[in-house]
């Protein structure tokens, strides 16, 4: 397997594809934990309940409360406990030294700030942690205070709850609903969702100008608003568009249908959509490979593809015919749930640059569709209140097509931006806090409080090799000067967040291998353990025009297109709305994908 393992993005693709089965399939087997007591009760009626509730309730039949809000983050690999370690080395060194910004380097054309802004949005679905009243205070230590935009900051700790259970002694809750059902516009419970709702014709609110509105206190009118900045917001009032423009095919195809019915159908078809999005536009330009690309479509559509399932529907298993449309949720005997190493391999800020190039839309499109520069405007002048009076200012085409058009940072060391060093952040309503904080530092300090293994640890219960010297994680010789300045040759101390942001990348791959086998993992259960993507994605759930309406959306560039064709059309060369949108468009292949031997 190791041997396989050095080698596998170099096989041809097929070859590739059953070794990321295999290794999946073990993964599935020694990596998933569950975190608290699995109830034993009355099995509900899954009938009952043919549409998503507001805090992800009766979508397991077996488990009513598995993925609602409130629930235990699962693992991937046992608690590393670290108490006696939570400073050592000191957080805000590990952040001045190897993760804070010296110039900003970029991703090329592979992946451009909405792909950066896409991942928060869904970060914004699936997790975030339940904080403790105490709060905890990191000092800067002498030998990097004047570095450091903060010499001190308070924090609160994440809250620890007894699972009592035997195995796994504490946990911690997940205050957003980890299934994939669109809580980053919807919400994770029926109080904030009753805010978000119109009561007519099943559709959200949103402003005339396709901008979110804002309550008495500048806070955006949506199903998450922790933490936000103008780019989220964006994407968010995007997709309560398509949600609205689903109520609206519904009500015509069926006059009959009222508004809670409207709702719960449209809500089905836009998390569809946005996981579907995810699957096999998103991911296909982060792990840019054949590969992946038909690793992903697989997940989706199965190897038949979509012409066939198109004609024939789901035919065979997962593999033949994909997680989606599988006659029963797999949840591989473990209650579903995202986990604690899923939420550490998702931090990725370095995709953040440190201004947002705006572009002139007024004007004719340059050579590839490129519009021209009008002004450079800092990123903190885009985040929380200011970011959400900023976009209203520029408004939501101008926004997006500069977002197109501008690379994200890349995934590597000394790429953390300076000005999450020195941040407000949010409570869970949306207002602001008094203490600054120094996001790098806070990273690095969360992963171990939360008891994440450190990086050789978390490889090792990953069937990844381990290394054993600097020069196994990277060859550049200043990164191995600093390692063995701050960690000394003890490569077991090494925090993950480092590792992963050294460590050699695989060619085409925005991230680390490391973090890809989290995500091999995690990405195929957000599908074959809903209930809303197995059983019950079919015509009497969705309706025959909600599924139509899935099935015939593959890519972002479709959804944008659907509400602003012009936007696409005069501004997008790239063939995913993912890359850089100047860039060419991918040309024809005609070797099967299967078939093909990556370069």
């Amino acid at each position: 397997m190791d041997k396989l393992g050095i080698l596998w993005h170099r096989l041809p693709v097929f070859v590739g594809l059953f070794y990321l089965g295999l290794r999946r399939h073990l993964h599935q087997e020694y990596n998933l934990f569950n975190v608290g007591k699995t109830p034993a009760g009355v099995r509900f009626n899954p009938a009952d309940y043919p549409y998503r509730t507001a805090n992800g309730e009766y979508n397991d039949p077996f488990n009513e409360g598995a993925g609602s809000e409130g629930t235990f983050f699962g693992r991937n690999i046992l608690p590393a406990d670290q108490k006696q370690k939570l400073l050592k080395p000191d957080p805000l060194v590990v952040a001045t030294k190897f993760l804070s910004r010296r110039s900003f380097k970029d991703t090329g054309k592979q992946f451009n700030m909405i792909a950066a802004t896409w991942i928060q949005f869904m970060i914004h679905d699936w997790i975030d942690h339940l904080e403790d009243t105490n709060q905890v205070e990191l000092v800067a230590p002498k030998e990097v205070a004047d570095k450091c935009p903060l010499s001190s900051f308070k924090f609160y700790k994440t809250k620890e709850v007894p699972t009592g259970f035997y195995e796994i002694k504490e946990g911690h809750l997940n205050v957003r609903t980890p299934w994939w059902d669109g809580s980053g516009i919807y919400g994770s419970n029926a109080e904030r969702l009753h805010k978000l709702r119109t009561f007519k014709d099943g559709k959200l609110k949103i402003a005339k100008d396709g901008l979110l509105l804002h309550d008495q206190n500048g806070v955006a009118v949506t199903g998450d608003v922790r933490n936000t900045w103008a780019g989220l917001s964006t994407l968010q009032a995007l997709f309560v568009k398509e949600h609205n423009a689903v109520c609206d095919a519904l009500k015509r195809e069926d006059p009959d249908l009222g508004d809670e019915e409207l709702y719960r159908h449209a809500r089905l078809v836009t998390s569809a959509v946005i996981a579907k999005v995810h699957t096999i536009d998103w991911t296909v330009e982060l792990l840019k490979t054949d590969t992946l690309l038909a690793g992903m479509r697989i997940n989706w559509y199965g190897i038949l593809g979509k012409k066939f399932k198109d004609t024939f529907g789901h035919v065979g298993g997962a593999i033949l015919g994909g997680f989606v449309g599988m006659k029963k949720p797999e949840n591989h005997g473990v209650p579903y749930s995202l986990t604690e190493e899923f939420t550490s391999v998702y931090r990725m800020h370095a995709l953040l640059p440190d201004t947002l190039n705006l572009r002139d839309i007024d004007a004719q499109p340059g050579p590839n569709k490129s519009p021209p520069s009008a002004e450079k405007v800092p990123m903190e002048n885009l985040v929380g209140h200011k970011g959400e009076k900023a976009l209203s200012d520029i408004g939501f085409e101008k926004r997006i097509v500069s977002m197109g058009h501008q690379a994200s940072g890349a995934l590597e060391l000394w790429n953390y931006p300076l000005w999450l060093r020195d941040l407000i952040p949010q409570n869970t309503d949306g207002t602001d806090r008094p203490d600054h904080v120094d996001l790098a530092a806070l990273e690095v300090y969360r992963d171990r409080e939360r008891k994440v293994a450190r990086y050789n640890e978390f490889r090792r219960a990953l069937l990844l090799i381990p290394i054993s010297k600097w020069e196994d994680l990277t060859e550049d010789k200043e990164a191995i000067e600093v390692l063995n300045e701050v960690y000394g040759d003890d490569v077991e101390e090494l925090d993950l967040q480092v590792g992963l942001m050294a460590e050699k990348k695989i060619k085409g791959f925005a991230i680390s291998e490391t973090a890809f086998v989290i995500f091999l993992l995690m990405a195929s259960r957000r599908l074959e353990a809903d209930r809303f993507f197995t059983s019950n994605f079919n015509e009497e759930t969705y309706t025959k025009k909600g599924l139509e309406w899935v099935n015939t959306t593959e890519s972002l560039k479709d959804v944008l297109h659907r509400h602003y064709p012009e936007i696409t059309e005069k501004w997008m060369n790239s063939t995913s709305a993912f890359s850089v949108w100047d860039s060419p468009p991918n040309s024809h292949n005609p070797i099967p994908l299967y078939l093909r031997v990556p370069q």
